[in-house]
């Protein structure tokens, strides 16, 4: 019986990371726009909280979840099967990618 999970070539890969680094790309500046009115400008004050800015946190890494839950669903129904098993690996990347989008945020 033949190998039905086929892998897919370097040029798909290829073709992976760049709408990857698109995706996140707009997805920073997007929910940067979306949470700046959130959080405060001076956080040296003693009644701070463990994480400057937690609520914009907060709210950034919620939205950057569900942006990146709804494009593995669009994702997993619109591509052909032998694409689908990039999917859960930029998956996982796209959730770390998450905690470092917040250094460029309050940098």
């Amino acid at each position: 019986m033949a190998d039905a999970s086929s892998k897919s070539g370097p040029l798909a890969l290829l073709a992976g990371l760049g709408c990857f680094l698109a995706f996140e790309v707009g997805a920073y500046y997007l929910l940067k726009a979306a949470t700046a009115g959130l959080g405060m400008a001076d956080q040296n004050q003693p009644e701070n909280t463990i994480v400057s800015n937690w609520v914009k946190t907060v709210v950034f890494l919620l939205l950057h979840l569900t942006l990146v839950v709804v494009a593995v669903l669009v994702l997993s129904n619109r591509l052909p099967r032998h694409y689908r098993g990039q999917v859960m690996g930029w998956f996982y990347l796209a959730l770390v990618t998450g905690f470092f989008l917040l250094i460029p945020l309050f940098g």
